[in-house]
């Protein structure tokens, strides 16, 4: 039996696929059990004795922890969840593109790996912390740094905040990151221009990573407001850190990364001058996924892909001594 501690379920897709393949989704069970007795002394409109006795059991099982691995047994007895941790290890399925050609986008299938999570809001917060303290620091005289610079914001820190909220209507990520004095070249600037990128590269959001082999990557977006995933970003870093751990995707392929390495012409007029908007819009994608390609914007990047996550989990190891004292 597997335990598992799951980080996401994504229970509208869970009950969506277990009532296509069950014709509906048993979701609670009921049971009624009745015995009666009946007793007639004399005429029968005398006196009569009647004894019933009854019991019922009510279940009702929890979504997360009772569905998935009820839809995951059943995928797998359909030949329709393929596990692919074993392929994906290989350097080899992913240069010849076999597991493209194996595992087309839509294919449902389940990964393990080493992989850490990974969110933009949550890396701004720890750096305005970091300099933050390091401005607290200079000012009881204890600054780690032999460099002076004013600490706060100053001048230029507030118009730039100001003119970000002019621009965007709202504050930046970057924003709460403060002027400190620079240590070994790393000051506010430094880690605000950090932040700029992230944001590029990774969508603001909790983003698990999979790294199944050296140059793959496994991206997932994990969508907020769904079953386990209820804690502030600074409370899942603070329980599972940011090193790589193994971790157990469950979804669809979504898309695999472009080879493209060419863009094609921006010709997208029709012969009277006017825009042809079928033509418009796919030269629009082939700039966004030649973005993508050079790692500038949140999209699977070649040879990896994104999966479209049904559930997020890693299992419960088992004491060795106690698999090993088993008859």
């Amino acid at each position: 039996m597997i335990l598992r501690e799951f980080l996401y379920v994504d229970t509208d897709k869970v009950r969506a696929l277990l009532a296509q393949l069950d014709g509906g989704i048993v979701e609670e069970s009921r049971e009624t059990e009745r015995v009666e007795k009946r007793t007639t002394i004399g005429p029968r409109s005398a006196a009569q004795h009647l004894q019933g006795t009854g019991s019922e059991s009510y279940t009702n099982k929890s979504l997360g922890d009772a569905l998935f691995p009820t839809l995951e047994d059943a995928l797998e007895s359909e030949l329709l969840l393929h596990d692919i941790s074993v392929e994906a290890s290989e350097v080899d399925s992913w240069e010849t593109g076999n597991l493209k050609t194996k595992y087309p986008p839509g294919s449902l299938v389940r990964i393990t790996a080493l992989g850490s999570l990974f969110d933009t809001r949550y890396a701004a917060s720890a750096f305005a912390a970091f300099g933050h303290v390091n401005v607290g620091l200079q000012g009881i005289g204890a600054s780690p740094s032999n460099q002076s610079q004013p600490p706060g914001k100053g001048k230029q820190g507030q118009q730039r905040a100001r003119q970000a909220k002019k621009d965007d209507g709202a504050d930046q990520l970057e924003d709460a990151i403060p002027d400190f004095p620079g240590i070994d070249g790393l000051d506010g600037n430094a880690l605000r221009s950090f932040v700029r990128i992230a944001k590029g590269v990774f969508t603001p959001g909790l983003h698990i990573n999979l790294i199944p082999a050296k140059g793959a990557l496994v991206s997932a977006r994990l969508q907020e407001g769904r079953q386990y995933l209820d804690t502030e970003a600074e409370i899942l870093f603070a329980r599972y850190g940011t090193e790589r751990n193994e971790w157990t995707l469950v979804g669809s392929i979504g898309s695999y990364g472009t080879e493209e390495t060419e863009l094609p012409d921006m010709d997208f007029y029709n012969s009277d001058g006017s825009i042809n908007r079928g033509e418009f819009a796919e030269s629009m994608n082939a700039q966004m996924r030649n973005l993508g390609r050079i790692g500038f914007i949140d999209l699977p990047q070649h040879p990896g892909f994104s999966l479209i996550p049904f559930a997020v989990y890693r299992t419960i190891p088992r004491s060795s001594e106690l698999v090993q004292m088993r008859p």
